[in-house]
């Protein structure tokens, strides 16, 4: 009886969120870097690796799925807002970085 009891508990609660590795941009790291983070947010790209790519660079990040979202909801700035003008560059790799995110973590409808 205490074993079923046990089975039963253990399927109540929610698997946690394994952390992913995805590439990041330059260009989207080097905006984040100048917007003010949470300090766990600050935490994950501050671990990131750098990888070399031709001129520019990705950061290889690894954090929660829900980590990677919440990093993508800071970049929404590069898309063009009144306070920030829109950088053809910077919006692109807002782009890439979410449709890597969305592969990953479903986009919210």
């Amino acid at each position: 009886m205490l074993r079923a009891k046990l089975h039963a508990d253990h399927e109540d609660v929610p698997a946690p969120k394994l952390p992913v590795t995805l590439d990041m941009p330059g260009k989207v790291a080097d905006f984040l870097r100048t917007v003010e983070l949470e300090p766990a947010e600050r935490a994950v790209l501050d671990h990131g690796v750098t990888v070399r790519r031709g001129q520019g660079y990705t950061l290889r990040v690894t954090a929660a799925p829900a980590m990677h979202r919440r990093l993508l909801a800071r970049c929404q700035p590069l898309d063009g807002a009144q306070v920030v003008p829109a950088v053809p560059a910077q919006r692109k790799a807002r782009r890439e970085y979410e449709n890597r995110v969305s592969t990953v973590v479903p986009l919210a409808p």
